[in-house]
């Protein structure tokens, strides 16, 4: 049996029916923001072969894991090409790296990007978008992240084992069930993790990867290896819908997947 709990906010203390929440959450009086816009951040962009301000307009969108004790965000970044609206630019993804959260080392150049590689026509010119970022259990990283060329989006699946060098796989759902999701606009993936230790890390249900996603309405998939997704279907053969929006309550609007969800032994927690 899955339980899904939606935060719905930060709250000083939790009711004691209510104790699967994360939390309480305490926002530092110093510090922010801790990334923000540097027009002076320059990269010569593959696609165009010019250099670009690729994180001159927003930073936003972090993915934060520890690793080897150090806390790494992966952040999106805006450049200040393309029309001024939402989507409209060119979207990159920068890494960042902490000792305490607050005070962060950024890289010069992104890690992830729209490149002249077999994701070109999926990725330019939006680009890469709203990171959720995983520890597998051999220690490498699967990243799920919005592919976005301003026609179509979907999710977007890649690997890494330094948070530096990713591997694109390409769309999440793209031979799920013989290629009946190809063509679905879709974006925001988050995989289950569970806390080993002092790590947030994947772990299998069942025998299976499990990952919400969705944006409107949120639906589950699963996968045997992380890369290939198959969402999971209703009775009607449609994407289940495992929550959705509520008439009057917070989330009335536009509920999305935030960071993994986690696996608790109160069920699963899902942001």
């Amino acid at each position: 049996m899955l339980f899904i709990g939606c935060l719905a906010c930060v709250r000083a203390q939790v009711p004691a029916d209510q104790k699967w929440q994360i939390g309480p959450f305490v926002r530092p009086s110093e510090g922010n923001p801790v990334i923000e816009p540097r027009p002076e951040s320059t990269f010569i962009d593959p696609v165009t072969g010019k250099p670009v301000h690729w994180e001159a307009l927003h930073t936003f969108n972090p993915a934060a894991i520890v690793r080897n004790g150090r806390i790494y965000v992966l952040y999106r970044a805006e450049d200040n090409t393309g029309a001024n609206q939402i989507g409209g630019h060119t979207s990159r993804l920068g890494l960042s790296e902490s000792d305490d959260g607050i005070h962060f080392k950024r890289s010069a150049a992104p890690v992830l990007f729209p490149a002249d590689d077999s994701q070109k026509e999926r990725e330019w010119p939006g680009g890469v978008e709203d990171p959720r970022l995983v520890e597998s259990e051999d220690g490498s990283y699967v990243l799920t992240y919005t592919q976005w060329n301003r026609v179509t989006y979907s999710v977007g699946i890649a690997t890494s084992k330094d948070l530096i060098h990713w591997t694109k796989f390409g769309p999440a759902f793209l031979d799920a069930d013989g290629g009946k999701y190809a063509g679905l606009k879709y974006k925001s993936a988050g995989i289950v993790t569970q806390l080993k230790g002092d790590r947030l890390v994947v772990v299998r249900i069942n025998g299976k990867y499990w990952m919400y996603w969705g944006e409107g309405e949120i639906h589950l998939a699963t996968s045997a290896d992380m890369i290939h997704w198959t969402p999971v279907e209703d009775k009607d053969g449609a994407p289940l819908v495992v929550l959705s929006k509520r008439r009057g309550r917070f989330d009335s609007g536009f509920p999305e997947v935030g960071p993994p969800p986690l696996l608790t032994d109160r069920g699963i927690v899902v942001m």
